[in-house]
C-alpha cells in the first residue's frame, strides 16, 4: 500500500475512533432511580458518559483535532502527534472501561472508539514521518519587494515611511 493511502486510512481510523468515542460519551450510560413516597412516581435521572466522567468528551475532541493535525504536520511533529493520539485513545478506552462497571452498550462503544484512536496514533507514530506532507502551496510565501504604484502602500503596511526613501 502506498504512503498516501496509509495516511488517508490512518486519518479516517483516528476520526472514526474519536467520533465514536465522542458520540458514545454523550449518550445515556446509566439511569439513576430515586424512590419517593407512595403517591409520587420514582424519579429517574439519566446520566451520560460525560456526566459520569467529565474529562471524557473533551479528550475525544482532542482526538478529533489531533486527527487533523496528522494531515497538517510532517516528520517528527507528526510522530509526536501520533504519540499524543496513542495516549488520548488509551485514556478514552480506560474511561469507557470504567463505565463498563456501571453500564454496557455505550461504554463499550467508547472503549472501541478509544482503541481505534490509539491504533491510529500508534500507526502514525511508527510510520508517520515517511508519509507525505501538505504541498508547498499551503506554506506562507516569502515577501518580495514591491514595485510600481503600490510600493508606497506596501511600505506603509510594513511600517516604513515611503517619503524618506
Amino acid at each position: 500500500m502506498n504512503e498516501r493511502r496509509q495516511l488517508a486510512y490512518t486519518v479516517i481510523l483516528c476520526l472514526a475512533g474519536a467520533g465514536l468515542a465522542l458520540f458514545a460519551a454523550t449518550r445515556t450510560w446509566v439511569v439513576d432511580v430515586v424512590t419517593r413516597p407512595e403517591p409520587l412516581p420514582p424519579l429517574r435521572t439519566p446520566r451520560t458518559g460525560g456526566d459520569l466522567l467529565p474529562w471524557l468528551p473533551p479528550l475525544a475532541v482532542v482526538g478529533l483535532a489531533g486527527s487533523g493535525a496528522v494531515v497538517a504536520t510532517r516528520r517528527w511533529a507528526r510522530r509526536w502527534i501520533g504519540v499524543l493520539l496513542l495516549f488520548v485513545g488509551l485514556g478514552v478506552a480506560v474511561g469507557g472501561a470504567y463505565g463498563l462497571s456501571r453500564t454496557t452498550t455505550w461504554a463499550l462503544a467508547c472503549v472501541a472508539g478509544g482503541l481505534a484512536l490509539a491504533a491510529g496514533g500508534a500507526l502514525t507514530a511508527a510510520r508517520g514521518p515517511s508519509w507525505p506532507g501538505l504541498g508547498t502551496r499551503y506554506e506562507r510565501a516569502a515577501r518580495r519587494p514591491a514595485d510600481g504604484p503600490t510600493a508606497a502602500w506596501d511600505a506603509l503596511d510594513r511600517g516604513e515611511d515611503p517619503t524618506l526613501s
